[in-house]
């Protein structure tokens, strides 16, 4: 299964460490991370999953796939900014908010519309997203609720 994980660009070391740790559950379980390919959370996330020997997919705002992080593995560059928050959300199964700001709202709020389970780790409160306060919850909530 692909997974969206979504969350901040900067973020503060405990969130940081949150994120590799949901990016190394998901690697373990076989699941395939896809996120925007940037710093923050999505750094986060691809580093645990290439440390557990996982795929990340970065879905990037740019021109230049040589802007993903370095623990990316399949970059893929869109050109279309803020508007590749599309893609980032339609190329998973199942969708994992961590921390953010108004681009994860944004993100949230095409994941809630496309169907997808969201499950959201310190993110925004909303009707829809299954709060959870671990990034093992998180994992198993995706991966029961799949749609």
């Amino acid at each position: 299964m692909r997974v969206s994980v979504i969350g901040g660009s900067t973020v503060d070391t405990p969130t940081y460490e949150r994120a590799q740790r949901l990016g190394q559950l998901l690697a373990e379980r076989g699941h395939t991370v896809v996120c925007g390919g940037l710093t923050g959370v999505m750094e986060a996330v691809c580093r645990g999953a290439r440390e557990a020997d996982g795929e990340t997919i970065g879905i990037l705002p740019g021109e230049h796939r040589d802007a993903a992080n370095e623990y990316v593995t399949t970059p893929i560059a869109t050109g279309l900014g803020d508007a590749r928050n599309a893609l980032v959300v339609l190329n998973g199964d199942a969708a994992i908010a961590i921390d953010g700001n108004m681009g994860t709202l944004s993100e949230i709020a095409l994941a809630l519309n496309a169907g997808l389970p969201v499950a959201g780790l310190n993110t925004h409160d909303i009707e829809g997203v299954e709060a959870v306060d671990s990034p093992e919850a998180a994992v198993e909530y995706v991966g029961s609720a799949r749609r």
